[in-house]
């Protein structure tokens, strides 16, 4: 540790422990009011100070509470305007994900992580918090014909691990492979055993929901997975969007389409054996999409914002 350091932490112990003000504490160091400003920041900036909230505790609002009733999720209703664009919207939705993701995770915690738009905002507001023998498991392939997917997945997963200094798993598969008996050989492959075994250990799960369209599209979507006539055709079979990048009807089905057969993303079924799982959505052009996810039973909290929870509550 570097002298900065240590008198970062002497500061912030003299503040938050010793309940002295920043002038007393000015004093003791021999420094100005301004510096003690200074090292306090520094102190929360690089971890040295925890601040955390227990979002259990949080009241709810009446529009969560019926949302959490009908879908039987624990709701993280995020305050959002019609006004406000759907940029800010996710951004504010990202940062309460973050919130509730880091309040999840302590020493010894597997996280499991799937990418797409929203978490890669999410990715970037969690909190720095260096754990002991945390891991955290990329939950889907990223690659397609187009590219290998590994510079954006793995941005996704490299802010998260060095938020808490936990150790990476990749998933170096393909997001959707060509043809579903390539999957099926791949799985046997004791390299990627390791990995699904790990994604099995996982205890926290984050995840967004995937769908057509929108003014922040899904990566799934637009990231050169599927053509415009293999949209077009998964539409015309009920495909709405998609969780972890295995897709899914209105009504939650999606054993019966073809195109999960070759997708490397857990299904409902095998996400529902982690222990939490935290869906982060923003966007209205998702409530098909949310609404599908949520019927699978998979999702144990839902951190949303109000326009959409709105929408969904519409829903019949």
């Amino acid at each position: 540790m570097n002298e900065r350091h240590d008198t970062a932490y002497e500061a912030a112990y003299l503040y938050y422990m010793e309940n002295l003000t920043m002038e007393q504490i000015a004093q003791h160091l021999y420094t100005s009011r301004a510096t003690v400003s200074r090292l306090l920041k520094t102190a929360r900036d690089t971890g040295i100070v925890q601040i955390r909230l227990n979002e259990n505790s949080k009241p709810q609002t009446d529009l969560a509470q019926r949302l959490g009733d009908k879908y039987r999720v624990r709701v993280h209703l995020v305050k959002t305007s019609k006004e406000q664009s759907a940029i800010s919207r996710m951004e504010k939705v990202a940062k309460r994900g973050a919130i509730l993701v880091d309040s999840c995770v302590e020493e010894g915690t597997s996280l499991g992580v799937a990418w797409g738009s929203t978490v890669t905002e999410l990715a970037k507001h969690l909190p720095y918090r260096p754990l002991k023998d945390v891991v955290v498991v990329q939950l889907n392939g990223a690659g397609n014909a187009r590219h290998t997917g590994i510079p954006y997945s793995g941005s996704i997963l490299g802010q998260i691990t060095a938020a808490y200094d936990a150790q990476m798993v990749h998933f170096p598969v393909p997001a959707f492979f060509d043809h579903s008996e390539t999957k099926e050989a791949m799985w046997r492959e004791r390299s990627i055993m390791g990995v699904l075994a790990t994604q099995r250990k996982a205890d926290v799960a984050v995840f967004g929901i995937g769908a057509f369209g929108g003014a922040i599209p899904s990566h799934v979507y637009n990231g050169g997975y599927f053509d415009a006539q293999e949209q077009r055709e998964l539409r015309a079979s009920g495909v709405v969007g998609d969780m972890c990048t295995v897709l899914l009807r209105e009504d939650g089905s999606y054993q019966d389409l073809a195109v999960n057969q070759r997708a490397t993303g857990p299904t409902a079924t095998e996400l529902a054996r982690i222990r939490r799982r935290i869906a982060v959505v923003s966007g209205n052009h998702r409530v098909l999409a949310l609404r599908g996810a949520l019927r699978t039973g998979a999702i144990t909290d839902v951190v949303i914002d109000t326009q959409l929870a709105e929408a969904l509550m519409d829903c019949p």
